[in-house]
């Protein structure tokens, strides 16, 4: 059973998982970053379903059964995963330290059966799946009173984490609510109360009046290069409408969404190649936890897909600080990508 354990100090919790070290060498990357894997061995392939946990939801063709070929898309529990199910939490404190059990959710969401089409390589009507999946695990995982955030996340390429080349998701739901999106919480509950306004809401109408960190628009998103970007080339996307959560949005949102982030990521790829990227789901956390530490509720948050490419590394300057170096700017990283057909 895997752990969780607070830092006193900094009050941030991790994830002791000694189990994900188990992991067979194909799991764990020591390919170049330009090789692909072999389908016929890849777990996430059609015609290998016996080869992942049976698939808790998906889309397929009439009449297939489930974890046979016929699917169109796959939601799966991870096999060696960050956090479990089963059991409770077991809070317990170790002298003036904290832990409980390593309770939560951790799935997969396979995107589509070709091993080598990423984003930009699928039509909308592809992708869409992928977002709609994204919505409604989301609302069954928050079913679970004893989870507090559900985390929906992307790794594309070796250096961004992916210990898979086939196009994949992960999602996973934890018991508390992790450190930074705490901060967003608060300090845009803090620019709420001050301002009776949401704080994205005011930074998506300040980026469309300046215009020089728009990467571009849809009929229902903006993606922009953040003022403050920690990375090179760092979008953020959000939905133009006040959203607070993403289980808010319709499925012609999430269509058009489908397409932005084809399109993004093309844009990436034509700008800086065949480049490695994370991108991540920011959310409110379950109304439970919602409501006992945050009262403004869905008024002052907005959901938004935090994306970036990863060009640099993390060293000691930024693990000792906190603070990040971008060597480009967010205006010409707009720029760039925005002028990319």
């Amino acid at each position: 059973m895997p752990e969780l354990r607070r830092d006193p100090v900094l009050g941030r919790w991790v994830i002791i998982a000694t189990e994900r070290g188990k992991r067979p060498s194909d799991l764990s990357i020591n390919e170049s970053e330009g090789d692909k894997g072999n389908p016929a061995n890849c777990p996430f392939c059609p015609g290998n379903e016996e080869m992942t946990p049976p698939e808790v939801a998906s889309v397929r063709a009439a009449g297939s059964q489930p974890d046979s070929s016929g699917w169109k898309l796959r939601v799966i529990p991870n096999k060696f995963p960050a956090l479990r199910i089963e059991g409770q939490l077991g809070r317990k404190g170790v002298g003036l330290y904290d832990k409980m059990n390593g309770v939560g959710a951790h799935e997969v969401v396979i995107e589509n059966q070709d091993h080598y089409k990423d984003l930009d390589g699928r039509t909308v009507e592809a992708n869409f799946p992928v977002y709609r999946a994204y919505r409604e695990r989301i609302i069954d995982l928050s079913r679970d009173e004893r989870f507090e955030y559900i985390l929906v996340f992307r790794n594309y390429g070796t250096r961004a984490g992916a210990s898979l080349a086939h196009p994949h998701s992960q999602i996973i739901a934890t018991p508390i609510i992790p450190k930074r999106v705490v901060e967003e919480l608060q300090g845009t509950q803090q620019h709420y109360r001050l301002k009776k306004r949401c704080l994205f809401c005011d930074i998506i109408d300040q980026e469309q009046m300046l215009e020089d960190r728009v990467v571009m628009m849809s009929n229902h998103f903006i993606a922009i290069s953040p003022f403050a970007s920690a990375q090179p080339f760092g979008i953020w996307i959000l939905p133009t409408r006040h959203q607070a959560d993403y289980t808010q949005t319709s499925d012609d949102e999430l269509r058009d969404l489908a397409g932005v982030m084809g399109r993004l990521v093309a844009k990436y790829k034509k700008t800086l190649g065949d480049v490695h990227y994370n991108y991540v789901i920011h959310t409110t956390p379950s109304e439970h936890a919602l409501e006992q530490d945050f009262p403004y509720g869905y008024a002052h948050y907005h959901w938004h897909i935090e994306m970036f490419p990863r060009l640099t590394k993390t060293a000691g300057f930024e693990w000792g600080t906190g603070f990040y170096i971008n060597p480009t700017t967010p205006e010409d990283a707009a720029r760039y990508l925005r002028e990319v057909v």
